[in-house]
């Protein structure tokens, strides 16, 4: 597929993938939705790439949101369809915010406005790194929208639910400081350190076997609405392949002999 809305590079086991129309402030259109759907299954396939990064292009904005002109253009011809939560039937399914078997790590790089459908896509990601200046808000029902890209859900599970609330039926934006205090943001720096503070994670997140890594974030997904009896009792498809592995040998090894783990990622 030819992109035109996304930069996507791989290097050194991580894939890079820029929301590409800073004129725009990044906002997403529905070429954009097929262009990510085209870059999250080459990444998830992809062995030799274990981690991704995903940031909007500029310094304005993470991304807006949905492209409010390409909708209010369809509304206009008649051809944009009812809308609520999900993205099944749409151009991009399924979206990073409904790939919920996707087991490899997103990190946000966070920098300007992540708006409506841009924070839900940073909400999706595993971990959020934001500049200072970063501002998250969900104003969809300031529009007559809802947040349905995974906003009422994930803003209720991860911020206290009032808070949440709050800020879903007011529209109200967030500071980067507010969101770290609330926990929806993993580290917050000035935005001259961004890249630097996105890297050290990157290589951190490298250090560790990749099988262990996509155990982690796949048993606790899945484990977050269990019973923890139940939790302990279930087999989880990426643990059983991480229990068995090659890499489940090296670590180990590579204490005793004081090295680096050499991870093969099986």
């Amino acid at each position: 597929m030819e992109l035109t809305r996304i930069r996507y590079e791989k290097r050194d086991r991580v894939a890079h993938v820029t929301l590409d129309r800073p004129e725009r402030r990044n906002a997403m259109d529905l070429r954009m939705h097929e262009e990510l759907a085209y870059v999250w299954d080459d990444f998830e396939a992809d062995d030799d790439v274990w981690l991704a990064v995903l940031t909007g292009a500029g310094d304005r904005a993470f991304s807006a949101g949905q492209d409010l002109r390409e909708l209010a253009a369809r509304i206009e011809d008649g051809t944009a369809a009812p809308s609520t939560f999900g993205s099944r039937g749409k151009p991009g399914w399924p979206r990073l915010t409904e790939r919920f078997q996707l087991a490899k790590p997103v990190i946000a790089r966070v920098n300007g406005h992540a708006f409506g459908g841009g924070f839900e896509l940073a909400l999706a990601c595993d971990v959020i790194v934001a500049a200072d200046t970063a501002t998250f808000a969900l104003p969809e029902a300031k529009l007559g929208l809802i947040a349905g890209a995974g906003g009422v859900f994930r803003l209720t599970r991860q911020a206290p639910y009032r808070v949440a609330l709050g800020h879903l039926i007011s529209g109200r934006p967030l500071t980067a400081a507010r969101a770290y205090e609330l926990g929806l943001v993993n580290e917050v720096v000035p935005a001259a350190e961004l890249d630097a503070c996105v890297a050290a994670w990157v290589a951190d997140i490298l250090r560790c076997a990749p099988l262990s890594v996509r155990s982690v974030k796949q048993a606790a997904a899945a484990a977050a609405t269990m019973p923890l009896e139940q939790a302990f009792a279930t087999r989880f498809p990426w643990e059983e392949r991480r229990m068995h592995s090659a890499d489940a040998l090296e670590g180990p090894r590579a204490f005793v002999e004081k090295r680096e783990p050499r991870w093969q990622g099986h």
